[in-house]
């Protein structure tokens, strides 16, 4: 298809001229694009190329021995070895061992064990979204990448924008340290995940102190402080009714879902350091967000549950705050649902979540 512009409105990743925004299972990948439509799988990993994602592919290395299922289970789903050789009897076969996706990288030091297409915690390819692309209130962020892309620091008091990693994860555990290196201004830092397009993304964000947002076109917009988690899923996309929702600590409605918020309403403090850890299972929609002070845990979430999107990308995010600081940033591939959502996974199947 013709598209010499090469627009993409919504930062996708998908040229304006195909992109249908048709997702039947809302891992962020279109229908026309995903190889499998019906089965949510962000990350797209299809290790034996054959056009369809090992999540709906009964034989991911296409050797001739069934995933799970009789003659099978193979006992290396994703390496061809139709022999099922396994010397040591350990259930692991010979051609894997140690190396379960054959990327040359030992599982233990190998962020994504189960994909040989992410080996490691690398966030030097981005993609820069601007949330407030015609506002003029203030300049659009400034993003440096450091450490081999395991730090980002943003420099500028700016407009709302997000920086991007290009890899699409199904369940991931992100991780990482924040620290506002300034004491001047007092407004937001945080992080992203589950990033499908500019208006569909969840976001931890934390404001030093309370304040009204300057402009108050198109609704007033208060912001507490506190750390916040949000599930974004805006139908204008980017633009001053996004701006607003996300300074706004609460539900806008078409905009923003406010999922938590730490009821100490504590804002961060100058020139300290925080690590997150966040767990997200978007199969089942668990999200749990917990934050540390050294080795003090000042916040953590609980278990929430949302499903509005089903896997996606990883970044971080700012608003109108300078000097942030993301370091020793580390995710990793991680599908095992937590023991602490088992009475979800009740009320779930009794449709009470």
């Amino acid at each position: 298809m013709s598209n010499p512009t090469q627009t993409d409105a919504d930062s996708d990743l998908v040229g304006d001229v195909c992109d249908t925004n048709e997702d039947s299972d809302g891992d962020g990948h279109q229908d026309t694009k995903d190889n499998c439509p019906q089965l949510p799988n962000s990350s797209q990993l299809d290790s034996d190329n054959d056009g369809l994602g090992d999540e709906c592919d009964g034989d991911d290395d296409n050797d001739g021995i069934p995933d799970y299922v009789p003659p099978g289970p193979d006992n290396c789903r994703l390496v061809p070895n139709p022999n099922q050789k396994d010397s040591d009897g350990n259930g692991v076969g010979d051609v894997c061992e140690d190396d379960f996706d054959n990327d040359a990288v030992v599982d233990p030091l190998d962020v994504c064990p189960e994909s040989a297409e992410v080996t490691l915690t690398d966030f030097r390819a981005y993609q820069t979204v601007v949330l407030d692309p015609e506002g003029d209130a203030q300049i659009d962020p400034n993003w440096v990448v450091l450490n081999q892309g395991m730090e980002i620091v943003q420099t500028m008091n700016s407009d709302p924008g997000l920086a991007v990693g290009y890899t699409a994860f199904n369940g991931v555990d992100f991780e990482g340290t924040f620290h506002v290196n300034t004491v001047t201004d007092d407004d937001y830092a945080g992080f992203l995940f589950s990033y499908q397009d500019s208006g569909r993304f969840y976001v931890v964000m934390w404001k030093q102190t309370e304040q009204t947002y300057w402009l108050a076109t198109p609704f007033r917009a208060v912001a507490q402080p506190g750390l916040q988690l949000k599930a974004v899923t805006s139908v204008s996309g980017p633009g001053e009714h996004l701006r607003n929702a996300l300074w706004h600590t609460g539900h806008t409605p078409d905009q923003v879902r406010l999922l938590w918020t730490d009821p100490r309403n504590v804002g961060w403090r100058d020139k300290t350091s925080y690590r997150w850890q966040l767990l997200h299972r978007p199969q089942v929609g668990y999200i749990r967000v917990k934050l540390y002070e050294g080795p003090q845990l000042v916040a953590d979430s609980g278990v929430i549950i949302d499903t509005s999107m089903r896997g996606g990308r990883l970044g971080v995010f700012c608003f109108s705050q300078e000097n942030i600081i993301w370091s020793n940033l580390q995710y990793r591939c991680n599908d095992t649902v937590p023991e602490d959502f088992e009475p979800f996974r009740r009320q779930l199947l009794q449709g009470r979540v």
